[in-house]
């Protein structure tokens, strides 16, 4: 119960943040939006401060949950990346489709840069951790050259922030780009350039 309060809260917040914007959103606004008292939200966050910064943790947390199913597969570390890149371009796309018909995305994303640029921040943290992860276990089997890893985790952030930006602003084709093809392309491009020959 006490779990399920919190939660209502704060995915009543993070709508709420997204239409009207953080500074237009009072205490009064969520306690009314989630039919409960604002004595009730003050028993779990102190401030409108604290429900945002839930709120950051709960979408940064939603960006790599899928992706921390990869560390424990029994592929290969190859396949594993492989499998990394692909989900973590599924999230944003899969985001942007669902989102496609509601503004909520897009108002989160065209109303707070800086909202948007912490929950990256925290989701980027958490992605290097797996992403460290699977390139050591390549070091260890040998697959991927020690040699060639060290620039790796700079070129695969910026990458997957331009893929997200792209899928954003939907503008694969006036790019000229097909949806498809990129993830294959950005699939080989880095397993070739880590990969040991």
């Amino acid at each position: 119960m006490v779990l399920k309060t919190r939660e209502k809260l704060i995915d009543v917040a993070r709508q709420l943040f997204a239409h009207k914007g953080i500074e237009n959103t009072t205490m009064s606004d969520i306690a009314n939006a989630s039919d409960k008292g604002r004595r009730t939200i003050y028993t779990y966050f102190k401030n409108k401060r604290e429900i945002y910064n839930a709120v950051i943790e709960k979408e940064s947390e939603q960006l790599v949950a899928r992706l921390r199913n990869v560390i424990t597969t029994d592929m290969s570390p190859v396949e594993k990346l492989r499998r990394f890149i692909d989900l973590r371009i599924d999230v944003v796309a899969d985001a942007v489709a669902h989102h496609h018909d509601n503004t909520v995305l897009r108002s989160l994303l065209m109303r707070d840069v800086k909202r948007m640029e912490r929950i990256r921040q925290l989701a980027i943290e958490k992605e290097l951790d797996m992403l460290k992860s699977i390139i050591r276990e390549g070091l260890e089997t040998g697959d991927f050259d020690p040699d060639k890893v060290d620039g790796v985790y700079a070129s695969m952030i910026m990458l997957f922030q331009g893929i997200e930006l792209s899928y954003m602003r939907n503008n694969f084709h006036q790019i000229g780009v097909d949806p498809a093809r990129m993830r294959e392309q950005v699939k080989q491009y880095i397993i070739t350039a880590i990969q040991k020959l």
